[in-house]
């Protein structure tokens, strides 16, 4: 669905997007991750043929964006982190606009439709100068889809939403994915991406660092794993014995509760349970603390980027 071979793209010398081949398969809800400055943007509008590659190629649906792009582009929406809006169009007008841009069938059905879905049916005729930052971006949303595509690019899609905005979003994009519509994300919100996303890339000064599915990736962006271990009675010896496994990092007691910090390079679990019964310990259970993607990546620092730079 979406390929680029070799993406590179400068601004007087300097490289925004260095050598970057992404592989995103049809039917995929892909996040693009990345620090301020890292290319994420740059790279969308080189795959919409906004801007043009120093280098390389973009390919949508298996054609080459350079050679065929406006037959290309009727098959993309579009959502922005800021919607640039007619202010003294109303909702309704702004979409009969992009409607007829488009040729969609039976466009009064489909506005109203998309509008419902939105909760922005009620104000398809107010002014959208008088909109809020979130209904705009909801507006935005219903343009994008407004002519049925079969791709979404959404740069920062949830940008000026409330909670409610936001899980309306994420169930349209998971409704839409459902269809067979292929979204690509890129987003700050962190939380968001790991909810929706199956297969993350992320880019730092312009490359691709990595590119895996969630669960992969999260295992290449911590070295260090959490245990929970409740024992029926918490001894002295165990936590000695413990103490002097070199692959604990951290060992914390809380009644009968052990959390102990390890090293992710392998499961050590049965090592451990076999450590506290030899000292007479009873395993009542172990849990390991599942990291968020929100809480191994917050932002990209120089520590985990070498962590995904590590071999498998």
């Amino acid at each position: 669905m979406i390929k680029t071979d070799g993406l590179i793209k400068e601004y007087d010398g300097f490289r925004a997007v260095d050598n970057l081949n992404l592989k995103v398969k049809e039917g995929e809800i892909y996040g693009f991750l990345g620090p301020n400055g890292a290319g994420k943007t740059t790279t969308i509008l080189m795959l919409l043929g906004i801007l043009e590659p120093t280098q390389g190629k973009v390919y949508l649906f298996g054609q080459d964006m350079a050679k065929d792009f406006l037959t290309i582009k009727k098959k993309i929406g579009v959502v922005s982190e800021k919607q640039y809006l007619y202010k003294e169009m109303s909702a309704g007008q702004y979409l009969s606009f992009f409607a007829d841009l488009y040729g969609v069938k039976n466009s009064k059905k489909r506005i109203n439709g998309l509008l419902e879905k939105l909760n922005l049916l009620e104000v398809k005729n107010r002014k959208l100068g008088a909109f809020s930052r979130g209904m705009q971006q909801k507006l935005g949303f219903a343009r994008a889809l407004l002519h049925d595509p079969e791709l979404l690019l959404l740069d920062e899609p949830v940008s000026g939403l409330d909670p409610t905005g936001i899980k309306r979003i994420r169930d349209l994009i998971e409704e839409e994915n459902k269809k067979g519509r292929t979204i690509f994300i890129s987003s700050h919100l962190l939380s968001e991406v790991e909810r929706l996303c199956g297969k993350v890339g992320i880019i730092n000064k312009g490359r691709l660092l990595a590119e895996d599915s969630m669960d992969n990736l999260k295992k290449k962006l911590t070295d260090v794993v959490e245990l929970q271990i409740e024992l029926s009675q918490m001894k002295k010896e165990i936590v000695d014995t413990l103490s002097a496994f070199d692959f604990i990092e951290e060992i914390k007691e809380e009644g009968n509760l052990l959390t102990l910090k390890i090293k992710a390079d392998k499961d050590y679990r049965a090592q451990i349970s076999e450590a506290i019964s030899g000292q007479g310990g009873v395993v009542l259970g172990i849990k390991t603390k599942e990291m968020s993607l929100e809480e191994a990546f917050i932002t990209i620092t120089e520590k985990n980027i070498s962590l995904l730079a590590k071999e498998d």
